[in-house]
């Protein structure tokens, strides 16, 4: 029976540290993504099929905010400052993208609410950051978000102090999935 000598336990325990990290690295981000989403952390908000079958009596005031990466060449506004409406009650709001250049242009929406409490409590129905979004050159289009506020918010004794809500997304360039495709280059099989 062979035993191992302390050089090799050494390398196979360094090898086990590395292999150990590197599987941590990889999970961290999908972890991260999961934390959020449950939790509402950093403004995350949630996603839902519909709004509550009853709202409150107590209302909530959203407010839009709109910013666009500077290398999108695109103008993105909300169509609305802000809306009040009951917690609970279904809201739908429009926001507003033209593309300025000469080109097609693909973006993709990021986005959070404040106070980042909110997060937990702000529900989307339908959006238009669930997708890619393409513009043709001065393409104008009106983008609708369904949204509403979960009316457990006031039962939250770190939320139930929250009436104003800023919703804000900002547009980012972004290859569509085809397009990043079409321009790989092919393999060479001979």
């Amino acid at each position: 029976m062979s035993r191992m000598s302390p050089e090799k336990k050494t390398v196979v325990g360094l090898l086990g540290v590395v292999m150990t990290m590197g599987a941590l690295a990889w999970a961290a981000v999908p972890f991260y993504d999961w934390f959020c989403r449950v939790t509402g952390f950093g403004g995350t908000t949630q996603v839902a099929q519909a709004a509550p079958d009853q709202a409150l009596d107590e209302t909530v005031r959203i407010r839009f905010d709109a910013n666009v990466d500077k290398n999108l060449g695109w103008t993105f506004r909300p169509m609305q400052t802000s809306m009040e409406l009951k917690i609970g009650e279904n809201g739908l709001a429009f926001y507003e993208a033209v593309n300025n250049s000469d080109v097609p242009v693909t973006g993709t929406a990021s986005y959070n609410v404040a106070p980042e409490v909110s997060g937990y409590y702000f529900s989307k129905i339908e959006c238009f950051c669930f997708t890619e979004q393409t513009l043709q050159p001065g393409e104008r289009i009106e983008m609708p978000v369904s949204f509403y506020v979960d009316p457990e918010l006031v039962n939250d004794r770190d939320a139930s102090w929250v009436r104003d809500i800023t919703l804000s997304y900002t547009f980012h360039r972004t290859e569509p999935v085809q397009a990043a495709l079409d321009a790989a280059p092919a393999d060479n099989v001979n």
